[in-house]
Parts: C-alpha cells; sequence; structure tokens
C-alpha cells in the first residue's frame, strides 16, 4: 500500500509492519498496481530496480 508521506509516497508493509523500498517524490502507478493487484514478486523486483535507475 502507498502511503503520502512528506516529500512525496513511501510503501508500506503490512505484513512486516514498516516502510518498504524508496521513497518516490513520483507515485510510480505500474509499480502500485502491481503491489495492490497480482504482487508477482518477480515483476516489482524488475519495477523497483526501473524505478531506482531512473533517480541516478
Amino acid at each position: 500500500m502507498a502511503r503520502g508521506v512528506p516529500g512525496g509516497y513511501r510503501i508500506w508493509d503490512n505484513k512486516g509492519r514498516r516502510w518498504w523500498g524508496d521513497h518516490y517524490e513520483l507515485c510510480p502507478d505500474d509499480l502500485l498496481a502491481e503491489l495492490n493487484g497480482a504482487a508477482d514478486y518477480g515483476k516489482i523486483t524488475a519495477l523497483l530496480k526501473r524505478y531506482r535507475a531512473q533517480k541516478r
């Protein structure tokens, strides 16, 4: 689940009860759709790598 935080969005892990992943200034729609939908681990990992690369 994505939650708004000062300066952008973060992903909240309900199962682990902690923040997960990086802080995003813009809401990554395809990542959020995957997290809230099928939650395929491989696809989520690929999306996270893509967004990390864009931040650099």
